[in-house]
């Protein structure tokens, strides 16, 4: 008899999506076009209330937050020669548009690691008194980061980056990959000028949408995009500070669909308490494998300081064997790079990668408990003899 699978890559994808969402999709491949224009407009203005956003012209629908970022970074007006600022925490579909936005005479600068901030032995993942030294000089046009690491769920300080970089009028891109879904954003009252995110993981929505939040203050050239609203009675739609809503692509109706009903099942619950279950979760998870001496656990010991994701390791032994050992088990993990070599390289694991567990929206707690047994059979003692003995033989 086959195990049944425990899903544990909610950070890659949730799965699986909510029942409601999967009729809404069914539903809007059976509506005639006619009806799509209408559909479109309020799904648009049900993303747009749920961020908070009185106008829904600010938020650009894109077929996901990578595209999202793609828009943001390579549509800002940054000057030759003005510096952007990012961390070595960030997923390459932010980090990718960024190198090649320095081949034009924009300087990539990182935000270094705070290895003087220990709180509870933890070590801060950036420096903000260098963040804040830096933007003094008045040189910075963007600083682009993600809300959480996506390889340990850490959550970096982004409400603390955003007021430094008000301060000082340099622009502010939030990758809300990780954390859309799990926690509530109040857009315009969190106040980065710019907010990616995509509809697949803690939204609960199909893959193929997403969005991109502009602030009144984003300072934006809608050059990869369509503007339906000119600039100064221009008919060019071009060279505009502050776009009006830009297309920035065919829009799946079928995945906002989805994303239209995920939004509204998530409005009728306790986004709060979700994440308050979720971080108990993977707590649970945590310390059943610091029981096991030959492990590297890696994300933040303390539950507030990140999402429900955590990695871990067998020193010498590849993360994709060790997924697949998993599997065997029916426990579904990440493994590999997870999209972030700089994170890596940071941690020291860019050789054989990492394996990642992370739990989802309303995962019961009984499968908590079947992957915690699950986990103790998979790295057991056995198993740790045939990984010395293999490193032996080698």
């Amino acid at each position: 008899m086959k195990t049944r699978e425990l899903y544990l890559n909610h950070a890659g994808t949730s799965w699986p999506k909510p029942s409601v969402v999967s009729e809404a999709v069914g539903d809007a491949m059976t509506a005639p076009p006619a009806q799509w224009p209408q559909r479109f407009d309020e799904a648009h203005q049900a993303i747009a209330e749920f961020f908070g956003v009185s106008r829904r012209e600010q938020i650009l629908l894109t077929p996901g937050c990578t595209s999202a970022l793609a828009v943001g970074i390579g549509d800002s007006l940054i000057e030759s020669g003005q510096r952007v600022l990012t961390s070595r925490w960030e997923h390459h579909a932010l980090h990718r548009p960024l190198l090649k936005l320095a081949s034009t005479g924009v300087r990539v600068e990182y935000i270094p690691l705070a290895r003087s901030r220990r709180t509870h032995g933890h070590v801060s993942p950036i420096d903000l008194d260098w963040l804040e030294q830096t933007l003094a000089k008045r040189d910075v046009g963007l600083v682009a980061i993600t809300a959480a690491c996506n390889v340990t769920g850490e959550l970096l300080p982004y409400e603390d980056v955003i007021q430094i970089a008000q301060r000082y009028g340099s622009m502010v891109l939030l990758d809300a990959a990780q954390i859309v879904g799990w926690q509530q954003l109040d857009l315009p009252r969190l106040g980065a000028d710019m907010v990616a995110f995509g509809g697949h993981k803690g939204l609960q929505a199909p893959w193929g949408i997403g969005g991109l939040y502009l602030s009144d203050r984003a300072q934006m050239v809608c050059t990869s995009a369509s503007c339906e609203v000119p600039v100064a009675g221009k008919g060019d739609g071009k060279g505009s500070a502050r776009p009006g809503y830009c297309d920035v692509g065919s829009v799946d109706q079928f995945a906002l669909a989805g994303l239209h009903a995920a939004i509204q099942l998530l409005r009728e619950q306790s986004i709060e308490a979700q994440l308050a279950s979720g971080r108990r979760q993977i707590q649970r998870i945590r310390a059943s494998l610091e029981q096991i001496d030959r492990l590297r656990i890696f994300g933040p010991a303390e539950p507030n300081q990140g999402m429900p994701t955590l990695a871990l390791a067998v020193p010498e032994f590849p993360s994709s064997e060790l997924a697949s050992r998993f599997k065997r088990h029916g426990l579904i993990v990440g493994s590999g790079i997870h999209c972030a070599p700089l994170a890596h390289q940071t941690l020291g694991t860019q050789d054989l990668g990492l394996v990642r567990l992370s739990v989802g929206l309303g995962q019961p707690d009984e499968e908590i408990d079947d992957t915690i047994d699950r986990l103790r059979l998979a790295l057991n003692e056995e198993f740790f003899q045939t990984v010395v003995n293999r490193d032996s033989a080698s």
